[in-house]
């Protein structure tokens, strides 16, 4: 893969909170997909780039959220179509 493929991959990424949130959330975290097990709360999607990440991360501070853990996935192409 080279270079200018990899720079039109989006990174997927799957955080975890310790906090009851539901699906009415997904659009103030960017559309992240949202499930919910009892205390914990589990957002996963895509991310443009590192400051779409850090923006996250600044609402999960915001809503003064535990932070348990972040995780990189494999990469998902764009659609371009």
């Amino acid at each position: 893969m080279t270079t200018q493929q990899r720079a039109h991959m989006l990174a997927r990424y799957r955080i975890k909170v310790k906090a009851h949130l539901d699906d009415t959330w997904s659009n103030w975290f960017e559309g992240m997909v949202i499930s919910s097990n009892g205390a914990e709360t589990i957002l996963t999607g895509s991310v443009a780039d590192q400051a779409a990440l850090h923006g996250l991360l600044i609402r999960i501070r915001d809503l003064n959220l535990t932070l348990l853990a972040v995780e990189r996935l494999a990469p998902e192409p764009e659609n371009n179509q």
